[in-house]
Formats: structure tokens, sequence, C-alpha cells
């Protein structure tokens, strides 16, 4: 008997679920993103800053910093720098000074600077949150989610290496818990799932699993009850950021596309769907749009479709669709679309390992 805490981490909110397999109680949260909360210290902390952690979700994180580099000093850790960017020039081209680690921790103590520590996880507000619920901070599984593109070789597009790395697992294995990793099979390239793993470790737990949230998204949208019974059935994840849709076979990833949630409208989406499910999404030209790609191994007609699930905080995008789709809520909750997500790769993991 297990029990688990399952963590989304998103651009707008980190949603938390707690459960517990031996009596089948689950606890659940949806608060503000760790992105908000740590830009918002840094918007609210006047002066040069000294910033060190790891790399966590850029957004609004990488734009205080940006903004406050063109006015006061900042210096930044190596590790904590690649969640502006990977490529370190690209850091210090914004006025980002980039400094060791012996530096950062003399200019933490010195009081013309202000110590700021990045990361995507908040063990403490964690431990305020999980024991508000009524649940003791003790776990026997931890999983997060996020999103990272890798670490791209230079002169590669990180959108385009993401999808690479999304298609080489799911031509071995065609289903979402291929990209769930205990925190000892972590590829290298993912260092965000890998600073997530460091960190989880301030988290009382026996197994930490990590997993791109993407991936987490269409693994949970499957589980909703609607989805149960059929064979050829489409989910579409509109969260606060990304948007990622996939076409499912027998519970296996036919294909999926991605894109930036503000590049979306209904009608793109419609097109999209109608397209997926036949192969006809072209990686290159996904991209060329802006989009952040597509793959596809399998196919199957558009009128053989069964369902379309929508789930993800912006679903309300596709009130305008042409398309017929129905709202889901994977666990009775559409916020839990991602921690259901993971709590279902997990267990398809430790079953098939």
């Amino acid at each position: 008997m297990n029990r688990y805490l399952m963590i989304d981490i998103g651009a707008g909110t980190l949603d938390l679920l707690s459960y517990d397999d031996a009596t089948g109680e689950h606890f659940k949260a949806v608060v503000k993103s760790p992105v908000r909360t740590r830009a918002t210290m840094i918007e609210n902390t006047p002066g040069n800053l000294v910033v060190t952690g790891v790399e966590m979700g850029g957004g609004r994180v990488s734009a205080a910093l940006k903004a406050r580099a063109a006015t006061h000093a900042v210096a930044m850790t190596q590790e904590a720098a690649a969640t502006v960017h990977h490529d370190l020039e690209r850091v210090a081209a914004a006025g980002l000074q980039i400094v060791s680690d012996q530096e950062a921790r003399r200019l933490s103590v010195d009081p013309a600077y202000t110590p700021i520590s990045l990361g995507d996880l908040e063990p403490d507000r964690l431990r305020r949150i999980v024991e508000g619920l009524g649940v003791p901070f003790e776990f026997d599984i931890v999983g997060v989610c996020a999103q990272d593109h890798g670490v791209a070789p230079r002169g590669v597009s990180h959108l385009d290496y993401r999808h690479r790395l999304f298609a080489e697992a799911l031509n071995r294995s065609p289903f979402p818990h291929a990209l769930i990793y205990p925190e000892d099979k972590i590829p290298t390239t993912f260092n965000r799932l890998r600073s997530l793993a460091l960190t989880a470790h301030q988290i009382p737990a026996q197994e930490i699993y990590v997993m791109d949230s993407g991936m987490a998204a269409i693994q949970g949208a499957s589980c909703d009850p609607l989805c149960r019974s059929l064979s050829r059935f489409m989910v579409l994840d509109i969260a606060t950021s990304h948007t990622v849709g996939a076409a499912l076979i027998e519970g296996e990833i036919a294909g999926f596309f991605e894109y930036h949630t503000h590049d979306i409208t209904a009608s793109k989406l419609d097109r999209l769907l109608k397209a997926l499910p036949e192969g006809g999404l072209a990686h290159e030209t996904i991209l060329q749009e802006g989009g952040h790609g597509a793959f596809s191994r399998r196919q199957f007609a558009f009128s053989a479709n069964e369902l379309i699930l929508a789930t993800g905080p912006k679903r309300a995008l596709m009130a305008d669709s042409k398309l017929p789709y129905t709202n889901g809520a994977p666990w009775g909750d559409n916020m839990m679309t991602g921690t259901v997500g993971l709590l279902e790769a997990i267990r398809n993991y430790k079953q098939n390992s």
C-alpha cells in the first residue's frame, strides 16, 4: 500500500493531489504556480540581486530578472541561469552576470545584494498546503511533472529537439508512461526534470518520479471515465501556457501536437484536430506556423473518432469550435488532469518494469 503526492507545475497554477491507495481517500489543491510566486518575489525585492538555486520554469521569472538587470546588478549561478536560457551567452547578453558558486556565496552576505533562490518546488510552502488539507507531510511516492524542452545541442531548435526526444521514446513504447522517469533514470538532457528530482528530496518520500507535463496531461485526460470504453479518441489539454492534443488508439498515442496557448484559437484547433488522427500534421509545418511541433505514428479516419475530450484551465477557448467536443474531468476535476496522469503513469511504470 502506498501514499502518493502528485504535483503538476504549470505556468499559472501548481496542482496537487494526495492519494492513499489503502483507504482510497484523495485530497487536492490548486494554488499559484512557483513561477508566479518567484516572479512576484523578484519584482518586490528592490536593488541588486544574487540568484542561486536550480533551473525552473522561465516565463515571468526570466522577464523579471531581465527587467531588473536593466537598472541594477543581477548575478546568477550557472545552474540558476539555465532558467533564463541554456545558452549562457544569451543570458549574459540580457545583462545578467554569470558567477561561480563561491562568488554567489560571497555576494549573498554582501549588504549591497539580496539573495533569491530559484526552484519549481517550494518545500516549506508544499508542507503548509498538504498539512492544511489534514494530511501528514510524508509519502511513499512523490511524482512531479513540468514542461522540459531538454538541453538542445548548439544550433538545434529546442522545440525540434524536444519533439525528437518524445518521438524516440514513443517509437520504443507508444504510451504516455514512456515519458515517466524514476529519479535515477532521468536522461541528462532533461535538466529541469533533474532539478525537480533533486529538490523533491526535501519532501519525505521513498521514491521520486518526474514526467513532462504534456505527456502527463495526455495520460490524465485519457483516464476520464468517458474514455474508458473507447478505442479511438482524442484528448485536448489547453493549459495556461501550452496546449497539447493527442489521438489515441487502444491507449496508444497515435499522434500529438503542441502549441503555445496564446497562439491558439478555436478555428485553429478545429483544423489541427481534423488532421491529427489522419496523420495530416507535419512537424516542420507546425514549427513554421509557430507551434511546438507534431508527431504521428498511427492513423485513423477523423470520421472514426469517438470523442474529443477537452481539459485544462483555458479549455473555454473551445467554446467557438465547430467540432463536437466534451469537457472532461479526470477524477471529477478538470484541474487534476496532470496529477491523475502522473499517478497513472507511475502505476503503469511500476507494473511493467
